[in-house]
């Protein structure tokens, strides 16, 4: 049994959980502190009510999110506007983000992500293992449009932060229990030990089990199960002005590889027969999967004076994956892929906070060095080849940037940032055809050796300036009009599944994309602070977008080659209401409404491996962006023996979008309605709480992903995955 194991169900054993207050106990209905309107946030990298910040940011409490059931941070997408987060094709934490259309799809590693996720301003580069789940966080924050001049990476769509709880300086903690449809079982614990008067050290654990939600009708293996373990451990300096954190943490996910379903008839297999429940699969590669990612990190921050406050951020992280993805469905190899991921980062970064009375900032640099690395197979069983691929990135970044605030007035202040970037890659790729089932790196010793598709070894560097300004007027305390202007950039890199064949120019890399972007706010307070309106209208001008498209080679070339194109100019433009309704003590209502419009001006693509890039805007859409997005939820709450009684109930509209940019009837997803609920009972004193979480209650059923390659020879392989369908779990904590 491996040594983080044995800590999990020692700590389990010995009842650890959050450490929580009468202050930060699960506030199930949060009445009483939404009255208040004073929702602190660190968006620009210092502690701010959210009223004042000229950002478009959502903010949850962690303990909102374990009331209303959420399980990780994919939740979110049902309470925030113009944002999908998504499991990713293939695994149970592997995330797909996108915010106001700008985002990234493709997890294969050396690919730059469109939204930034950082744990305590730790940076997590890569999309495995970043389905980050809920336990011990204070708060999540979603930052949206492009971000650069505050935090360590530049990201060119947004940002996510997901804030963990200090220890402080009291003994604590918190156990939760949950049970739940197809056998859930989730125990979560956390515990706070002070040593001393200012030193603390604590830990947190997560054991998340659930049963599939279907069945692998090949080889009897669950299909959609959960199995993960994760745990945190830190130790704390607090005196009250200088903090200091080090932090280390480790999951495991070994939970089934996720196969999806055929959408599509046989075309000549025989084996193929159709499932009953679009979580059933027919997969014959097997099901072996495990994701292992893990970090340390030191946070420092130690006051020089009144005004300025150095901060110090030092991190290490790796990851590895193994897993096997059956891109037909079925019994045979007609398109199986065996792969491995792995990376490693050390990140440095830091900051010189200004707060004083009338000028705020922070001046800081950033330096990555990270290495992204992989192989697979792609296996064309009716052809009896196989396309062995294998190919590493190393990255190292460096960047400076600053943001300043300036109070021109009471009401008027302005906002300026810059940030300089510099990103020097260098990426080999190797991409060779065998005769046979798998090549010998993935298990056949008997396959013969055919020819090199793809063997080079190159360098790019990119670098850019990226500035950000904004204006802010606040007529009053509970009024705050704001327009603002920010450039995003993407720096480019290398296809690790280039086919030098099929694209000869593909040894040269693909170029950096940028944004533009316009944002007009306003954020206020009415009715005696019972009701908050935030509202943005945007408007952005996006260049060469990097996109990745699947092709289908034509004979004598018979094979799967990928193209990332520079896609061209694109527009997006719309706008987002956030409401919160205070109308009695007992009762609040929220309303989160997104609209996007995004539309590409120019798609310039490489057509059947043509040599001249042609113009395709007019039939290429911008995928895993909705047009329309609704969420509202209800919170209830009452005395109830003596306790309170909260009921919650939310539903959340999606209308119609495209998991690819080329449309596809069968894999393009319908509108959707999701409809959630959760009752919950917490005693006076914050100790218990009981609660019952019902989600999709509706059972609706729509596809978060799928794969495309259509024709007799890849076995017409257009495949759906989706998401969960009705779930009811039970749940109750303790604090002591």
């Amino acid at each position: 049994m491996p040594a983080t194991r044995h800590l999990s169900l020692l700590a389990l054993a010995m009842g650890l959980a959050y450490p929580a207050t009468a202050q930060d106990a699960p506030q199930t209905a949060a009445v009483e502190e939404a009255a208040s309107g004073d929702i602190i946030v660190s968006a620009r990298r210092r502690d701010e009510s959210l009223l004042e910040v000229p950002i478009a940011v959502t903010t949850f409490s962690g303990d909102a999110l374990i009331a209303q059931g959420a399980q990780d941070i994919t939740a979110l997408q049902r309470q925030t506007p113009n944002l999908t987060l998504q499991v990713a094709r293939g695994s149970n934490s592997t995330l797909i983000a996108f915010i106001r259309g700008v985002g990234q799809q493709d997890p294969l590693w050396g690919f730059e992500p469109g939204v930034g996720l950082y744990v305590d301003d730790v940076y997590i580069a890569r999309p495995q293992g970043a389905v980050l789940d809920v336990f011990d966080v204070e708060r999540i924050e979603i930052l949206r449009g492009p971000q650069g001049t505050l935090y360590g990476r530049n990201t060119i769509g947004g940002a996510i932060k997901y804030v963990t709880k200090r220890l402080g300086n009291e003994f604590r903690g918190n156990a939760r229990a949950t049970y739940g449809s197809y056998n859930q079982i989730d125990l979560v614990g956390n515990i706070a030990i002070p040593l001393g008067e200012n030193f603390a050290i604590g830990g947190a654990v997560a054991w998340l089990q659930r049963d599939g939600f279907g069945t692998n009708l090949t080889t009897g293996a669950e299909a959609y199960n959960k199995d993960v373990l994760a745990g945190r451990l830190s130790a704390e300096f607090d005196n009250g002005s200088v903090f200091v954190r080090l932090a280390a943490d480790r999951t495991e996910d070994n939970s089934n590889a996720r196969h999806g379903t055929r959408l599509t008839g046989n075309l000549g297999l025989p084996a193929f027969q159709p499932t009953e429940s679009v979580f059933d699969t027919r997969a014959g590669i097997g099901d072996d999967n495990k994701v292992m990612t893990q970090g340390v990190s030191l946070t420092a921050e130690i006051p020089i004076n009144q005004t300025l406050t150095f901060k110090s951020i030092t991190a290490y992280r790796d990851g590895r994956t193994d897993t096997l993805i059956d891109f037909d469905n079925t019994p045979g190899p007609v398109l199986d892929i065996p792969a491995y991921y792995e990376d490693d980062q050390w990140t440095q970064e830091v900051q010189l906070l200004i707060e004083g009375d009338r000028l705020q900032g922070v001046i800081g640099g950033f330096y990555l060095d990270g290495r992204a690395e992989g192989a697979f197979d792609t296996v064309i069983g009716n052809a009896g080849l196989t396309t062995f691929t294998a190919g590493r990135v190393d990255t190292k970044s460096i960047a400076f940037f600053g943001d300043f605030s300036y109070d021109l007035t009471e009401q008027f202040k302005i906002s300026a940032g810059l940030r300089w970037t510099k990103d020097d890659k260098t990426a080999t790729v190797l991409r060779q055809d065998w005769l046979g089932i798998r090549s010998p790196f993935f298990g056949n010793p008997n396959a013969r050796f055919f020819r090199t598709r793809t063997d080079y070894t190159n360098d790019r560097s990119f670098e850019a300036f990226t500035p950000r300004i904004s204006l802010s007027y606040q007529p009053t305390e509970d009024l705050n009009v704001y327009a603002s202007w920010g450039r995003g950039f993407k720096s480019g890199g290398f296809d690790m599944r280039g086919d030098a064949i099929f694209i000869p120019s593909t040894v040269n890399g693909y170029e950096p994309e940028f944004i533009d972007s316009w944002e007009l706010g306003f954020k206020g307070a009415f009715l005696d602070r019972r009701l908050f309106i935030n509202a943005a209208a945007f408007y952005s001008d996006y260049k060469d977008q990097q996109v990745t498209v699947q092709a289908v080679q034509p004979p004598p070339n018979v094979g799967v080659a990928s193209v990332v194109d520079n896609a061209g100019q694109a527009t997006i433009y719309g706008f987002e209401l956030e409401m919160r309704a205070i109308p009695t003590d007992n009762l609040q209502f929220n309303l989160a409404f997104g609209y996007t419009f995004a539309e590409y001006n120019e798609f310039l693509t490489f057509i059947a491996g043509g040599t001249t890039p042609i113009d395709v805007a007019d039939q290429r859409v911008f995928q895993n962006t909705p047009r329309y997005v609704v969420n509202a939820n209800l919170t209830w709450s009452n005395p109830l023996f003596g306790g309170r009684l909260d009921i919650i109930p939310a539903v959340a509209l999606r209308s119609q979008q495209s998991m690819f940019e080329i449309p596809n009837a069968l894999l393009d997803q319908p509108a959707t309605v999701i409809a959630d609920v959760a009752v919950n009972w917490t005693s006076e004193d914050n100790r218990f709480t009981l609660g019952v979480q019902g989600r999709n209650l509706t059972n609706e059923l729509y596809r978060v992903g799928g794969y495309n390659f259509p024709g007799a020879l890849l076995g017409n392989s257009i495949i759906g995955y989706y998401g969960p369908p009705r779930t009811i779990s039970v749940m109750a904590g303790f604090n002591f």
